[in-house]
């Protein structure tokens, strides 16, 4: 049996694994599944159609799976998704989809959400995604395998957020980021590759140079997005990395790509 503290409330109809820890003061609604070595802290609560993937652990005052912070929203069966072998620190929220957005919010493996993070309704979460205290992502938004965002930074509804990109602390994001960028700024800016995160996930020289190249190219003041992209893929486009950036940038979304000042387009 799983280790229930007996002040916690399991309604009926939730799957708890045999494996689970559930600590005092917490609430499972009778939706919701939890994986084998799932562990709750003190005074969690967790409703609606939720699941949570093996060894993740949940610490005290989250609010995970409750009705989504959308006037739309009107109490359609939607669910929320979360991986195996995350860590949701005090205070994150994590909200289900929506009719508008595919009925489903998803979240990947082995991330860490730190206090106070905020994933809304309809998001999608990669794998390995680190979000620091306070930041949030609006519905509807994109987050690629090891992004990180920084304390308070805040994404607008739609974004994408590429792959490896790094968006720092206190940043507004309204527009798409490229895979491997970093942004900063009040209402940020493309500032960059995000080349330290590059360095310590072990990418090949080669690869970074590559995307260095890559970037040098795409972002010059002279000509049409649509002409540097061509332009990249003829001189660049065998290096899988750069293939990767450019495969973003040319599918396209609502909000657009993500700029440099001309002082960063380096």
């Amino acid at each position: 049996m799983a280790r229930i503290h007996p002040s916690s409330v399991i309604e009926p109809g939730a799957d708890v694994a045999e494996t689970a820890e559930i600590g005092p003061f917490c609430l499972v609604g009778s939706g919701v599944s939890l994986a084998d070595g799932v562990k709750l802290h003190s005074h969690v609560a967790i409703v609606g159609n939720t699941s949570v993937g093996a060894r993740t652990e949940i610490f005290p005052f989250a609010s995970i799976g409750h009705p989504p912070q959308d006037l739309k929203f009107k109490g359609e069966a939607s669910r929320l998704e979360i991986g195996a072998d995350n860590k949701i620190r005090e205070y994150v929220t994590m909200n289900p989809g929506t009719e508008g957005g595919g009925m489903l919010t998803t979240v990947g493996d082995g991330c860490l959400f730190m206090a106070s993070a905020h994933v809304a309704h309809d998001c999608k979460v990669g794998n390995s995604v680190i979000m620091a205290n306070n930041a949030t992502l609006a519905g509807h938004v994109e987050a690629g395998d090891f992004a990180i965002f920084g304390g308070l930074c805040a994404v607008h509804q739609y974004v994408r957020i590429g792959p490896h990109a790094m968006i720092g602390g206190m940043s507004g994001v309204a527009n798409d980021v490229i895979p491997y960028g970093t942004v900063f700024g009040a209402h940020a800016a493309l500032s960059g590759l995000n080349l330290i995160g590059l360095r310590r996930r072990g990418f090949p020289r080669e690869d970074i140079d590559a995307l260095r190249q890559a970037f040098d190219l795409l972002f010059r003041d002279d000509g049409t997005l649509a002409d540097r992209i061509l332009e990249v893929q003829a001189a660049l486009g065998e290096a899988d990395i750069v293939q990767n950036m450019l495969d973003f940038v040319s599918s396209g979304s609502s909000r657009g790509i993500l700029m440099p000042k001309a002082e960063h387009a380096r």
